[in-house]
């Protein structure tokens, strides 16, 4: 981004100006008027630099003094005629060159790249100004909403073709399997429940309590890239778990795969022992499935 954004270069946006020129003119076409104490914070540069900055912009004409109401003591900064003209130049530059990238995306890649470009900045400007944690938690949702079962096949299918090479049989499964869940969700030993980043799905978990015996499942565990990491696996489990003790389940079965070791260790940390392991072929790949059980409060 750096390289394609131009800031590898000597100047940026189609000015004469180097990138903490035009970084200073677009804070001051935002904010109208800024003080030099104001820009040396905003832009997390020396005094000296700014000084400096400073002084080469108001030499051409760019920006100028004027008086601060509230400290005769300080300047306060703004753009003239010139820095203006300047600056719709460096929006027009820009808006070209964002809209025409944006172009080959998808709405969908668009909407996912400004939130990924925003989450980062915030998580960048934490970091240089050592905020205790840069990390959002995530919301943890309970029930059906629009699009769930989609989202909980894509994120499915998107991790299993990486880890496993499993395809198009195995999405279809996911798809029908959580489309016949979502369908039985007014039986209460039923229940889903999601992780959110804003209003996007990124993790899921759901407990089917139809088994025979007082037996139930545990279903649909899955996080998206993006929720690794934020302590949301654990806590889409403790939710689950949380649901079938009170529910009363005999006890809990879950069926996986062979080598996702950190996903079994999050089921041994809430009870989930291994009772079994067999090779399966109807995934679309080969694989080793295992069983675990967690044992319930009406366990003989």
């Amino acid at each position: 981004m750096v390289r394609e954004l131009g800031f590898m270069q000597a100047t940026l946006a189609a000015t004469d100006y180097p990138p903490s020129f035009v970084h200073t003119l677009v804070e001051l076409g935002n904010r109208k008027t800024l003080t030099a104490a104001e820009l040396v914070e905003l832009l997390g540069l020396e005094k000296s630099t700014v000084s400096r900055m400073l002084r080469k912009l108001t030499e051409a004409g760019e920006i100028e003094d004027i008086p601060n109401e509230d400290d005769a003591r300080s300047k306060t900064l703004r753009l003239t005629p010139k820095g203006r003209k300047t600056l719709r130049n460096i929006d027009a530059f820009a808006t070209e060159q964002v809209t025409a990238a944006l172009a080959c995306l998808t709405a969908a890649q668009q909407q996912a790249a400004s939130e990924g470009i925003h989450h980062y900045a915030a998580a960048l400007q934490s970091h240089r100004l050592g905020t205790p944690s840069c990390v959002t938690p995530l919301e943890i949702a309970r029930g059906y909403r629009p699009g769930i079962i989609g989202r909980i096949a894509q994120m499915h299918a998107e991790y299993y073709a990486r880890h496993s090479n499993f395809g198009q049989p195995f999405e279809s499964l996911v798809a029908a399997d959580m489309a016949d869940l979502m369908g039985r969700l007014h039986n209460p030993d039923n229940q889903v429940w999601v992780a959110l980043d804003g209003q996007q799905i990124v993790g899921s978990i759901a407990i089917d309590g139809e088994g025979e015996g007082g037996q139930a499942h545990l279903r649909c565990f899955i996080l998206d890239d993006s929720a690794r990491g934020k302590g949301a696996g654990r806590r889409l489990i403790s939710e689950a778990i949380h649901f079938c003790d009170e529910r009363g389940f005999r006890e809990t079965r879950l069926w996986t795969f062979k080598g996702l070791d950190a996903a079994r260790k999050l089921y041994e940390d809430f009870g989930f022992v291994l009772v079994q392991e067999q090779e399966g072929q109807q995934w679309g790949a080969p694989v080793i499935e295992q069983c675990f059980v967690r044992p319930g409060e009406r366990a003989d």
